[in-house]
């Protein structure tokens, strides 16, 4: 319990207030729209469950002619990956991540999902 001093200088217990973990946006696409150059600061989270242990994960879609090894993502504490890119407003990219250069897996928050040419979707931001 906390003492709390009361103006007649007598101690009183009060209960002492619980500590709270801070809420993580569990959402993996964040956007901020910066309307001065057209651009959208699109930032890309992959939870640690889908992520399995990885060691590197990269984005790889549209934004960067789907190169494999261009945009690696950085690992937090918490075991989440993650990476910032500025990307043109008023388009749609597909994109997935790239676990450990060999397991494909889809943003879990995608805004959308469309058919892709091997047989599986691609994540779709749309900005």
């Amino acid at each position: 319990m906390k003492k709390v001093m009361m103006k007649n200088a007598s101690i009183v217990s009060a209960p002492a207030k619980k500590k709270t973990k801070k809420k993580t946006d569990l959402k993996s696409l964040r956007k901020q729209y910066l309307i001065s150059n057209n651009i959208c600061k699109v930032t890309f989270r992959l939870p640690k469950e889908a992520a399995n242990g990885a060691q590197m994960v990269t984005i790889v879609g549209d934004f960067n002619k789907w190169n494999l090894t261009e945009n690696k993502m950085k690992k937090l504490k918490s075991g989440d990956f993650t990476l910032t890119l500025n990307l043109p407003c008023n388009r749609e990219y597909r994109f997935r991540y790239l676990i450990d250069a060999n397991k494909w897996e889809n943003d879990w928050f995608a805004n959308k999902y469309v058919p892709n040419d091997f047989g599986t979707e691609d994540s779709v931001v749309v900005v």
